[in-house]
């Protein structure tokens, strides 16, 4: 009887352990709205899609690799290549693929 409660117990601690291990809980920095400093470039990081307000909205999906988000236009045009240089809850600082860093605030 010792045997089955200690049994049953370990297998109890297990999947707590595991299903704290595989949840999503996590909260992405990223995801939000931000904006220059001067507020004139707008930029909104949703679940699905990477939106940028220069001159009109253009809403693109992406995907996050390592430090870079890689961004496709419509799914037509190889990737574009965005660096994050800096996040924190605050400040997030992008490297374009044009090599200009651009710094936005929440």
């Amino acid at each position: 009887m010792k045997n089955y409660l200690l049994t049953i117990i370990h297998i109890a601690c297990a999947c707590v352990l595991l299903s704290a291990a595989c949840s999503d809980s996590g909260k992405s920095n990223l995801k939000g709205k931000w904006q220059t400093k001067d507020g004139q470039t707008k930029l909104e990081i949703t679940g699905k899609q990477f939106i940028t307000t220069e001159d009109a909205p253009v809403a693109e999906d992406y995907f996050i690799k390592n430090d870079s988000i890689f961004t496709s236009f419509e799914g037509n045009q190889p990737y574009t290549r965005f660096v994050i240089q800096k996040l924190d809850d605050h400040n997030l600082k992008l490297l374009y693929p044009d090599s200009v860093a651009v710094e936005f605030v929440r």
